[in-house]
């Protein structure tokens, strides 16, 4: 009769093979384990419009404050971009006014501006050339360029470009488009529906950055910037993560919303601050949409943007005490 010692050792040697062969196979066929993919690093941002008086240059004013803060930001390298969303100087700027005030206080955030201008104060008909001039050091006495400028050259008043901060991509349009060139603010609704589809098929997760905000409550001054509906509808359609604007001289943010008004889990988060340093107003309506809103504090916000999709908010108070913070999860 055959033993079965010798066939029980012969199973016990079949295994230890076939074991070998799958760690083998695991190694990538080099008998080296694959080390683990490194993970995308935080996005760090700060962000804010509506910015400094005309002809103020006194340090210790709300703009003053504000500028110094993310100046040092800057400085310290603890952002990696300052996202300025429009209305710089008031009233509407000419290169000397840019230089004179503006650049007095906020100058030390230009190595990391990215800018998108604004209706009123950074554009008007036939004069809106001294913004961009200014960001791309072109002004007399202001040879420093932006850091948008500083990658992709001069770029026009109005034109429409993006950037992908770590995993995340971020475009920025002038909502003056709307105002002075409907007919440009419609064609760039396909430039934005193209540039988020990429951005969308590369696993990129997206930000949208506009002055005049679409999500936000009335103030005795401006109401929703209803014309920007067809970019709202694009934003909805990839699944924007959140929005950036500015303009009503106070703080607002949404829940994730959708593109009728309605707060649902895949929704935008929608930021308006236009806290810089102009003088703040009330509000006079209270949608449905809007989570959180003062209007008695300057100050600007703070993002953390995590790799998987989600991000951490908090507002600066730089004069007055409200502030807002929080975590929106992973999609």
């Amino acid at each position: 009769m055959e033993s079965a010692v010798p066939r029980r050792r012969s199973l016990r040697g079949a295994a230890a093979i076939f074991a070998a062969l799958l760690a083998f196979s695991a190694a990538g066929c080099t008998g080296t384990p694959k080390p683990p993919a490194s993970p995308v690093p935080d996005v760090h941002i700060a962000a804010v419009g509506d910015m400094n008086d005309a002809g103020n240059v006194d340090p210790d004013s709300p703009s003053g404050r504000n500028a110094a803060e993310i100046t040092r930001l800057v400085e310290n390298n603890e952002i990696d971009a300052f996202l300025g969303l429009g209305d710089f100087q008031y009233s509407t700027a000419r290169c000397k006014d840019y230089v004179d005030y503006w650049k007095t206080l906020w100058g030390g955030t230009l190595p990391k501006l990215y800018w998108v201008s604004a209706p009123n104060h950074d554009w008007e008909p036939g004069r809106n050339a001294d913004l961009d001039n200014f960001m791309d050091g072109r002004c007399p006495g202001s040879p420093e360029k932006a850091a948008i400028n500083q990658e992709r050259g001069s770029i026009s008043n109005g034109e429409p470009y993006s950037k992908d901060f770590g995993n995340w991509h971020f475009a920025f349009l002038s909502s003056a488009q709307w105002k002075y060139n409907p007919k440009r603010a419609r064609e760039l609704t396909t430039w934005l529906d193209q540039d988020l589809a990429a951005a969308k098929e590369a696993g990129k997760h997206l930000a949208v950055v506009y002055h005049e905000p679409y999500f936000t409550s009335n103030t005795d001054q401006h109401e929703r910037a209803a014309d920007h509906k067809p970019w709202v509808d694009v934003m909805w359609k990839y699944r924007v993560r959140l929005t950036l604007s500015a303009s009503q001289h106070n703080y607002e943010r949404s829940c994730p919303v959708n593109n009728s008004d309605d707060c649902v889990d895949d929704g935008m988060t929608a930021f308006q601050v236009s806290t810089g340093g102009t003088s703040l107003r009330s509000f006079i309506s209270s949608p449905r949409y809007i989570e959180k809103r003062f209007s008695d504090t300057h100050g600007f916000l703070r993002l953390t943007l995590h790799g998987d999709g989600s991000f951490d908010w908090n507002f600066v108070p730089t004069t007055g005490t409200s502030t807002d913070s929080g975590t929106r999860s992973k999609p």
